[in-house]
């Protein structure tokens, strides 16, 4: 699947921006007509209640998609839905932000002797508000200025927290709910599918001889030329980095490169 970066950047990106924003203007659009006076506005009778719960789905949904992306890649054999997953994961933040904005400003009116309460005694917001203390380090080192400045070992190390967000998340979901629902138990079943995924994917890589992976194919795949290359891959906690070796008459030429999936090897 080859898609030029210029497509990326003008038509795909855009697009997914659009539709990871659209049910947060679909709820304003409801809470622009219910102030206007429309009985339609579909907020039902708890306004409030219903845009608590919307934002927090949201949320969840969108940190499946997150994790759903490399696994995704790995079964397209491409690159190109890792593009996309910094933004959802910003989204994740964005949905949890206004999930739990909704919950001060809406419910409890500012009232921090009131929430403090409930963090303490009602277990489901102790863990929705831990969650969200973990997610809010992952938003705010998530430009390439941050990446630079922790270095890209410590920041992936730091960004690993989303196999515990996840989780805590699914959680609160389960123990927020009333009754033996069976979506929750969906979404919470899903999260765990994508970390097993995760889990044999960093095994497999174990498997493969620990961290250097190597393979020669001839240039006439994709150049046309007789001469070999020689790639040499070092497999890290979600990426591969690969640098391409060439022999021209003897020597050994380097020079960066990305790993091409189901070639050498996936993100994890």
């Amino acid at each position: 699947m080859s898609v030029s970066p210029k497509t990326i950047k003008r038509v795909l990106k855009p697009a997914f921006f659009m539709l990871l924003s659209l049910p947060a203007l679909l709820l304003a659009l409801q809470w622009a007509r219910a102030l206007t006076g429309d009985p339609d506005h579909g907020l039902t009778a708890n306004p409030i209640e219903f845009t608590n719960r919307y934002l927090g789905d949201w949320a969840l949904r969108w940190i499946v998609v997150t994790l759903a992306i490399t696994p995704l890649s790995v079964i397209l054999g491409s690159n190109l839905p890792i593009h996309f997953r910094r933004m959802a994961g910003l989204f994740v933040f964005t949905y949890a932000a206004l999930h739990l904005s909704s919950y001060i400003v809406l419910d409890q009116f500012f009232d921090w002797r009131e929430i403090w309460g409930d963090i303490v005694k009602r277990n489901f917001i102790t863990v929705g508000m831990v969650a969200f203390a973990m997610l809010l380090p992952l938003a705010v080192t998530s430009t390439n200025r941050m990446i630079r400045r922790l270095g890209a070992r410590r920041w992936r190390l730091l960004h690993r927290l989303v196999y515990a967000i996840a989780p805590l998340v699914a959680f609160h979901y389960l123990m927020m709910v009333k009754g033996n629902q069976l979506e929750p138990k969906l979404w919470a079943a899903g999260i765990a599918l994508l970390l097993v995924f995760r889990l044999l994917r960093w095994m497999q890589m174990r498997t493969w001889g620990g961290r250097r992976l190597h393979k020669i194919w001839p240039d006439s795949e994709e150049s046309g030329q007789s001469r070999n290359r020689e790639v040499s891959c070092v497999s890290e906690h979600n990426e591969t980095v690969c640098r391409v070796h060439s022999r021209l008459g003897g020597r050994r030429r380097t020079r960066p490169g990305e790993a091409t999936l189901g070639h050498i090897a996936a993100p994890v």
